[in-house]
This record gives C-alpha cells, structure tokens and sequence, in this order.
C-alpha cells in the first residue's frame, strides 16, 4: 500500500488531471451553477447524479469533487470485483 503524502492536494496525482477552470460562488440557499462550458465538456445535463467527494486533513474539509454517479458506480465495481470474485470462490 502506497504511503500517503500529506503535503499533496488532493489533485496531486500522476495523471495530473487537476486545474483551475473557473471560480464559483455560492449564494445564500448554498446553491452554485456550474458553468455552461464545464458541462458540456463533461457531458453534465439537467437530471444527473453527481456524487460529492471531500478529502479531510487536520479535521477540515480542504478539496471537493463531484464524479457522475455512474462513473463511480464503475469505478468501485471495478476495485471491488475482483476481491468479491476471490470471495466467492471461497
């Protein structure tokens, strides 16, 4: 198992898939809009589930992500799988 560095945000990783694509505000109901550009890149329409991520350090919330629910759906089925498959063959 990989040793976490806590140095790192969040988006450090080797796919180095992170950046700045715009600034958001949130308004008095704590609702935001997601500009129009950022969805169509990540094909988001009206009607979609996205799942929040937080990552903690120290006990605070310091990065946020959402991820469309069917895309984690496959992500976990992908990590849990094969561990369900040697389980069952048990």
């Amino acid at each position: 198992m990989a040793i976490k560095d806590e140095n790192k945000s969040c988006c450090a990783s080797e796919m180095s898939c992170c950046k700045v694509e715009s600034v958001i505000t949130v308004d008095d109901r704590g609702q935001t809009v997601l500009p129009k550009e950022i969805r169509e890149k990540a094909k988001i329409h009206a009607g979609d589930k996205l799942a929040v991520i937080s990552w903690e350090k120290d006990g605070e919330v310091f990065c946020i992500s959402l991820i469309k629910v069917e895309k984690l759906a496959e992500i976990v089925k992908g990590m849990l799988g094969p561990v369900m498959k040697d389980i069952m063959e048990k």
